[in-house]
C-alpha cells in the first residue's frame, strides 16, 4: 500500500478540485461589471455568470430597502456570447468527468488498501481515474481561460432589453468564480498526473487479471 500514497493524494486533490469546479459553475461572479448609469443598477455593479445575470436595485422597493434582481441566461438566447454558452456545457461535462474520476480512484484505492492483488484491475482503474481527472481539468480550463480573455479585453454582451443591463460596462473585472476555476484546474490536472503515475509493486504476488 505504500506505493499508492501518491494516488491517495491524487484522490484528495481530485475531490477538492471537483468540488471547486462545482462551486465555480454555480457562482454568478464570473464577470463583475461596473456601470455608470445607476438608475436601475443602483450599486453600479452587476454580476455576469454562466447561468444568470444579477444586480442590486432600489427600484420598485420601499425606501431604505434593496433587492437583488436576476435574469436566467438561456442556452437558446442568441445574445449569449459563445464563451458563456461553451462554459455551460463544458462545466457540466467537467463535473460528470470529475465524479467518474473520483469513483474510479476510490475503487482502485479500496482494492489496494484491502490487499486485493489484482494488478491489471487496480492499474486500469487508476489509469481511467487519471484520464477522467485530466479531461475534467481541460473542460474547466477552456471556459475559465476564454471568459478571462473576454474580461481583460472588456468585451460587451448584447443583453435583451428585458434584462435592464447595458450592452457594455464602463469597466469589468474577473469575479471570484474564475480564480476558483483556475485552482480547480490545477488540482484536477495534478490529480490526474498522480493517478497515471501508479505502478503496481513488482515484489507483490499479484494476480494479473
Amino acid at each position: 500500500a505504500r506505493s499508492s500514497h501518491l494516488q491517495l493524494a491524487a484522490f484528495a486533490l481530485g475531490t477538492v478540485g471537483w468540488i471547486l469546479c462545482t462551486i465555480s459553475m454555480g457562482m454568478v461572479e464570473w464577470r463583475v461589471w461596473h456601470v455608470d448609469n445607476t438608475t436601475i443598477i443602483s450599486s453600479g455593479v452587476a454580476w455576469v455568470g454562466i447561468w444568470k445575470v444579477c444586480f442590486i436595485s432600489y427600484l420598485h422597493v420601499s425606501p431604505g430597502y434593496k433587492e437583488q434582481f436576476c435574469h436566467k441566461l438561456s442556452g437558446y438566447d442568441s445574445s449569449i456570447p459563445h464563451e458563456i454558452y461553451a462554459a455551460q456545457g463544458l462545466l457540466l461535462i467537467a463535473m460528470f468527468m470529475g465524479l467518474l474520476g473520483v469513483t474510479a480512484t476510490i475503487f482502485a484505492l479500496r482494492n489496494v488498501y484491502m490487499g486485493v492483488p489484482r494488478k491489471t484491475l487496480i492499474t486500469h482503474f487508476f489509469l481511467v481515474g487519471g484520464c477522467f481527472y485530466i479531461l475534467a481539468g481541460l473542460c474547466v480550463l477552456i471556459p475559465v481561460s476564454w471568459n478571462f480573455y473576454s474580461v481583460t479585453h472588456n468585451q460587451s454582451i448584447a443583453f435583451p432589453p428585458s434584462y435592464d443591463m447595458p450592452s457594455s460596462p464602463a469597466a469589468q473585472e474577473a469575479g471570484a468564480a474564475i480564480p476558483i476555476g483556475i485552482v480547480a484546474v490545477v488540482l484536477l490536472l495534478l490529480s490526474g498526473t498522480f493517478s497515471l503515475s501508479y505502478r503496481f509493486p513488482a515484489t507483490a504476488n499479484a494476480i494479473t487479471k
